[in-house]
C-alpha cells in the first residue's frame, strides 16, 4: 500500500511539474506577441484617446493611445497583423505589422485631415488637449484663430475636465479680461459688464442662462469673442460674447463615465458615448448626459441639475451633411443674491461684520428653471466652391420662482434713524415662459481672382424672443398699518398710523415682511400664508426680433489677408404683444467690420482691426444698474437710442517651438455710448437718463500648449484701463468703470510623469489665479479686494487601464474673499478650500 501511495504522490508531482511548465512556455509565447508604439499628430505632440485596431484572422483587437500617446497590445494570437487608424481629425493610417519581428515601438506621424476644415461643426473634435486651432462660428467660415484678426479667448474640454469645471464661471476664468462679477451666469468682460442675459451656442443667441450656472458637459469649447460682436451674433455685449461650442458626434467609438463626490454635499455623475451607427459610418451620434445634486458653503443653497444631450449626424454623401441636437436642462436650485454686511460709513466698510455662509433666503425658497433647446443643421456643397448652410434652433425656457430677498435698504427706526443690523426684505413669486427662434442661412463662395484668393459670405439671420402671456409677479413688501392695510413707504411724520415692534430695544414701523437681522439670524421657516401680497404685476407679453442681411469677404494676397463685413439690421420690439395695448419701438443700424493680418513668419501673424457694434435698450435694462424694473414697462426701452460701441484693436498671434505653444495678445480701445439709467429723480421715479459714454483701453496676452510632451500649460493676463467718459453726474466723469479689476491673470498647468518614473501612474496639476480690487456695481462706497488663490490636482491612471482618479483641491490656502459685490447688502463672496473626487472610465 505504502508503494502504490507512493507511485502515486509521484505521478501527482510530475502532472503538475509538467502544468506548471506548459503554463510558463505558454505564457512566454504570449508574452512575446506583443508590441507597442506612439502615435504624434504634425507638431510631435502625442495623440491621445486614440482607437487604435489590430486585425488578423484570428482576432481584431482595439486599445486606446495614453496621456503621451502610447498604445500596447499584449498577448497576441498571431504575428502578422495590419494596424488601422481611422479619424475624422487625421487621415487614415494603415500598415502591416509582423508582431515577431519588432523590436522597437513604432512611431506613426498622423497627417491632419480636410474635414478638420469642414464648413459648418457637425463632426465632433478628437484632439484631446488644452489647444483649438479653429473657430466656425465667429466668421462662418472655417477659419484658423491665427487668421482672425480679432483677439478670442478658446477654453476646451480638456482644460474643463482637468479643472473639473462643471459650470460656466469656472470654465472661463482662465480667459484674459474675463471676471466672473457674481453668482449668477454674469461677467465683466474687458471692463464692460454684461447686459444681456442671454447665451450664445453654437453662434446662435439663446436667453436666460442668467441666474443659474449652465453646466458645461456637453460643451465641446466655450469661445469668448473680444469686444461688440453684433456683426457676427447680432444684439451683443460691447465688451466681449461667450460661445458655447457643443460636442458633435465622432466616427469612431468612444465612451466616457464619470463619477465625482466632493465638498458642499456635492455628487454628481456624467457620461459621454459617441461612435458611429452604421458600417458605413454615414450616422453618427453622441450622447452627453449629467445629473446633480449639491448643497453650497452659503445658507440654504442648492443646485440640483440634470441634462440630457443627444446629437445625431448623418453625412449621406461627400457633399452632404446633416446635423440635429437635443437640450434638455433642468435646475432647482436658489437665487443666491449674495452676503449682507452691515450697513457701514463709506470708506470703514468691514466685508468681515457677517460670515461668508451668511444668506438672507429662506430654507423654503426656490428656483426651478426649465430649459428645452432643438436645433437642426444643414450644409451642402454644390461644388468646390459653392456650399449653402443653414441652421434653425428653437428653444423654450420657464421659470417657477419663490424667493426672500433684500429691498437692498437698511431699517429705519420710528424716529426715521437707521438701524444697521437690521435689513428690509420682501417675498417674491414669479412664473414666466417663453420662446426663441433663430434661423441662419448664407452661401459660401470660394475663388481665386488673379494673385488673389477669397471666401465670400453672403447670408440673412433672423431672432424672435416671445415672452408669452401668463407670466406674472406677487410680491410682499412695505409696512403694516394699524387698519390692517400695506404701506410701501413708512413716513415718521406719520408714524402714529404704523404698526410697531421692538428689536433689540429699538421701536421700529412693523414690516409685510420680517426683517433681517444680522446679529441674530432666523432659522425658523416662515409661513407665507402670513404675509399681505400687495403687489401684483402680469409680466407684459413681447416679442422682440431681429433679422439682418450680411455680407462677408476674407482676401488673402501674398502675406497679408483682409476681413471685410457689413451686416444691415433690422430690430423691433412690440410691448404687451397681442393685446389692445400694443406698442411697438424699431431700431435700424448699419455695422462695419475691418480687420487686416499681416504674416510675419510661418509662425507670427499681426492684425488690425476695426468694428462696430449695436445693442437695443430693450436688451440692456434687465441687469443695468437701477433699470431693472423697465424690463417689465408698457413702453420698452427701445424707445430710446440703442447703445452703441466700437472696437479698435491690434494685436499678434505666434506659433512658438514648432507650434507647441501658441500665443494671443492685443492691445484694444472700446467705446460705448447711449447708456441707459435710472435719472434718479424722486419727482419721476420711472424716469430714464442716457448717462453717456464710456471708454476701456488695455492689454491682455493669452498662451496654451505644451512646454514638454507630456506638460501642458495655460495662462494669461489682462490689464484693463475703464473709466466713464461722460455722465449726467459730473463727478462721475473720469471715474474708474465698476465691477473690473486693473490687473487680472491666471495660470493652470498639468504635468504627467513619464514611463521611465516612478511615478510613471501620476499627473499633477497646479493653478494660480490673482486680480486686484473692483469697485462694486450698485454703489461707489467701498472697494472688493483682490486676492490671490491656488488650486490643485492629482491624477492616478494605472497602466494598461481606462480607469482615472482625480482629485482636485480648490483655493488650496483657504483664503476668505469675494468674486464681487453690488452694494451693501449683496456681496459675493469666493468658496473656501474645498475637493472633488472624480474617477472616470473610458471603454
Amino acid at each position: 500500500m505504502k508503494t502504490i501511495r507512493l507511485f502515486f504522490n509521484l505521478s501527482y508531482y510530475k502532472n503538475l511539474i509538467f502544468l506548471m511548465f506548459i503554463l510558463c512556455f505558454t505564457g512566454n509565447v504570449f508574452g512575446q506577441n506583443q508590441f507597442s508604439g506612439y502615435l504624434k499628430d504634425s507638431k510631435g505632440l502625442p495623440v491621445i484617446n486614440m482607437n487604435v485596431r489590430l486585425v488578423s484572422d484570428a482576432e481584431s483587437r482595439i486599445e486606446i493611445t495614453d496621456l503621451d500617446g502610447k498604445f500596447t497590445f499584449s498577448n497576441l494570437l498571431s504575428e502578422r497583423y495590419k494596424l488601422v487608424i481611422s479619424s475624422m481629425s487625421y487621415q487614415t493610417y494603415e500598415q502591416e505589422v509582423n508582431v515577431g519581428t519588432l523590436e522597437k515601438p513604432l512611431n506613426i506621424l498622423l497627417t491632419s485631415s480636410a474635414l478638420n476644415l469642414q464648413e459648418v461643426e457637425v463632426v465632433g473634435r478628437a484632439r484631446q488637449d488644452y489647444t483649438s486651432e479653429y473657430s466656425f462660428s465667429a466668421t462662418k467660415i472655417a477659419i484658423p484663430n491665427k487668421e482672425l484678426p480679432q483677439s478670442m479667448g478658446t477654453v476646451t474640454k480638456e482644460l474643463i475636465r482637468d479643472r473639473q469645471a462643471f459650470q460656466l464661471a469656472d470654465a472661463v476664468k482662465i480667459v484674459s479680461g474675463v471676471t466672473p462679477s457674481s453668482f449668477y451666469n454674469q461677467y465683466a468682460i474687458r471692463g464692460i459688464s454684461q447686459n444681456e442675459e442671454g447665451q450664445i451656442i453654437n453662434g446662435l443667441r439663446t436667453r436666460q442662462f442668467y441666474f443659474l450656472q449652465p453646466l458645461t458637459t456637453h460643451i465641446e469649447r466655450v469661445e469668448v469673442l473680444k469686444g461688440p460682436a453684433s456683426v457676427t451674433f447680432a444684439s451683443t455685449d460691447p465688451g466681449g460674447s461667450i460661445n458655447m461650442v457643443t460636442k458633435k458626434p465622432l466616427s469612431e467609438d468612444r465612451k466616457e463615465i464619470s463619477l465625482s463626490a466632493g465638498s458642499f454635499r456635492t455628487m454628481r455623475g456624467t457620461l459621454d458615448f459617441t461612435g458611429p451607427l452604421n458600417s458605413s459610418k454615414t450616422l453618427l451620434y453622441r450622447l452627453n448626459a449629467a445629473y446633480q445634486e449639491a448643497g453650497s458653503f452659503r445658507d440654504y443653497v442648492r443646485n440640483n441639475s440634470v441634462l440630457v444631450a443627444p446629437s445625431f449626424t448623418y453625412l449621406p454623401t461627400d457633399k452632404t451633411s446633416i446635423n440635429t441636437e437635443l437640450i434638455y436642462s433642468s435646475m432647482n436650485g436658489n437665487l443666491d443674491r449674495g452676503q449682507p454686511i452691515f450697513g457701514a460709513v463709506p470708506g470703514q466698510t468691514n466685508l468681515n461684520s457677517t460670515p461668508i455662509s451668511l444668506n438672507l433666503v429662506a430654507a423654503n425658497d426656490f428656483f426651478k428653471s426649465n430649459e428645452l433647446i432643438w436645433t437642426a443643421n444643414l450644409n451642402h456643397k454644390f461644388s468646390q466652391k459653392v456650399s449653402f448652410n443653414a441652421v434653425y434652433m428653437k428653444q423654450t425656457w420657464q421659470e417657477d420662482l419663490q424667493e426672500h430677498r433684500t429691498t437692498n435698504a437698511f431699517a429705519r427706526d420710528i424716529t426715521g434713524q437707521p438701524v444697521n443690523s437690521l435689513v428690509m426684505m420682501q417675498f417674491v413669486q414669479r412664473q414666466q415662459l417663453w420662446n426663441i427662434d433663430n434661423l441662419n442661412a448664407y452661401f459660401n463662395f470660394n475663388f481665386d481672382l488673379g494673385e488673389t484668393s477669397h471666401k465670400l459670405v453672403v447670408g440673412y439671420d433672423l431672432h424672435s424672443w416671445n415672452k408669452l402671456k401668463g407670466g406674472g409677479q406677487n410680491a410682499a413688501r412695505g409696512f403694516l398699518l394699524r387698519d390692517g392695510s400695506v404701506s410701501n413707504t413708512f413716513n415718521p411724520a406719520n408714524a402714529a398710523n404704523f404698526q410697531t415692534i421692538t428689536i433689540d430695544g429699538k421701536v421700529l414701523p412693523r414690516p409685510n415682511v420680517n426683517y433681517f437681522n444680522l446679529t441674530n439670524p432666523s432659522t425658523t421657516l416662515p409661513t407665507i400664508q402670513d404675509y399681505r401680497f400687495n403687489s401684483r404685476v402680469a409680466v407684459p407679453s413681447a416679442l422682440t426680433t431681429s433679422s439682418a442681411i450680411y455680407l462677408q469677404e476674407q482676401l488673402k494676397w501674398g502675406k497679408f489677408s483682409a476681413l471685410v463685413s457689413l451686416r444691415n439690421e433690422w430690430f423691433e420690439d412690440i410691448t404687451n404683444y397681442d393685446t389692445p395695448n400694443e406698442k411697438s419701438f424699431t431700431n435700424v443700424v448699419l455695422l462695419p467690420r475691418l480687420g487686416l493680418t499681416y504674416e510675419v513668419s510661418k509662425s507670427v501673424n499681426v492684425y488690425a482691426t476695426y468694428l462696430e457694434g449695436m445693442q437695443p435698450q430693450s436688451n440692456t435694462v434687465t441687469l443695468m444698474p437701477s433699470t431693472g424694473a423697465f424690463f417689465w414697462a408698457a413702453e420698452s426701452a427701445a424707445r430710446f437710442k440703442p447703445l452703441i460701441s466700437d472696437l479698435k484693436e491690434v494685436g499678434m498671434k505666434a506659433e512658438l517651438f514648432e507650434g507647441k505653444i501658441l500665443i494671443n495678445s492685443a492691445i484694444y480701445e472700446i467705446n460705448q455710448e447711449n447708456i441707459l439709467m435710472n435719472a434718479n429723480l424722486p419727482a419721476f421715479p420711472d424716469s430714464l437718463v442716457q448717462r453717456g459714454a464710456d471708454r476701456s483701453r488695455g492689454f491682455e496676452v493669452d498662451a496654451t500648449g505644451y512646454l514638454l510632451p507630456n506638460w501642458q500649460i495655460t495662462a494669461s493676463y489682462s490689464f484693463i484701463d475703464a473709466k466713464i467718459v461722460s455722465d449726467f453726474n459730473e463727478d462721475l466723469i473720469g471715474q474708474r468703470k465698476e465691477n473690473t479689476p486693473r490687473n487680472s491673470g491666471n495660470v493652470w498647468t498639468r504635468y504627467n510623469f513619464g514611463e521611465v518614473s516612478k511615478l510613471r501612474n501620476l499627473g499633477v496639476g497646479l493653478g494660480v489665479q490673482a486680480q486686484r480690487s473692483r469697485i462694486p456695481w450698485f454703489t461707489r462706497d467701498f472697494e472688493v479686494p483682490g486676492f490671490v488663490l491656488v488650486d490643485a490636482a492629482v491624477y492616478y491612471a494605472p497602466t494598461k487601464s481606462n480607469l482615472q482618479l482625480a482629485l482636485n483641491v480648490n483655493n488650496l490656502a483657504n483664503k476668505t474673499y469675494w468674486l464681487g459685490a453690488q452694494n451693501f447688502t449683496r456681496l459675493f463672496p469666493g468658496a473656501p478650500r474645498n475637493f472633488m473626487l472624480t474617477a472616470t472610465y473610458k471603454f
